[in-house]
């Protein structure tokens, strides 16, 4: 039966990496999450949210869809704003899809 195989010998020591060691990476890793994907994005969406609590009525917005207009009416019972796009036209949109108040005057520059 040797003739066909070869005899193999057992290693005196232990496998090559401990589980020790594999903590470690695990731990490296969730640190590495938690500095580049985790923490960044905490930090966006409490930005949105001060961003939503600081509108009011008069405040020219950007909308997620890229509407420009000026904020006519704010519900304040089920999140919903109307945004006067002119003074013929008026959208409903939900405060979530406001992404930035733009400063003063920066439709009548368009």
């Amino acid at each position: 039966m040797s003739l066909f195989i070869s005899q193999a010998h057992a290693a005196t020591e232990g496998p090559a990496g401990g589980g020790f060691e594999m903590l470690i990476m695990l731990g490296m890793f969730a640190v590495i999450f938690y500095f580049m994907i985790y923490r960044p994005q905490s930090k966006r969406v409490k930005e949105h949210k001060n961003l939503i609590a600081s509108m009011g009525k008069g405040d020219e917005v950007l909308t997620s869809g890229g509407l420009v207009g000026k904020i006519s009416s704010i519900s304040e019972e089920n999140d919903f704003l109307a945004i006067e796009l002119n003074p013929n036209n008026e959208v409903v949109i939900k405060k979530d899809f406001v992404t930035a108040v733009l400063p003063k005057g920066t439709l009548k520059s368009l």
